[in-house]
């Protein structure tokens, strides 16, 4: 069995489909990333961790 990954469970917007999100709609697109990314990192190590992290950094970035 293969570990989970970030992009196993992260739901990717476009361009497109993030500016047709409202601020409610993008706040709660950030707090349920973290929360999946805080039980990511309870469930890895820590190496994973800081991988995961910076995997979900890069993906907030690309969306602001």
């Amino acid at each position: 069995m293969e570990p989970v990954t970030l992009e196993d469970v992260a739901v990717n917007f476009t361009l497109e489909e993030w500016t047709m999100l409202n601020a409610w709609q993008k706040q709660l697109y950030k707090e349920v990333m973290q929360d999946t990314l805080r039980n990511l990192c309870y469930i890895g190590n820590k190496r994973e961790h800081q991988n995961i992290e910076n995997e979900y950094e890069n993906l907030w970035k690309k969306l602001r």
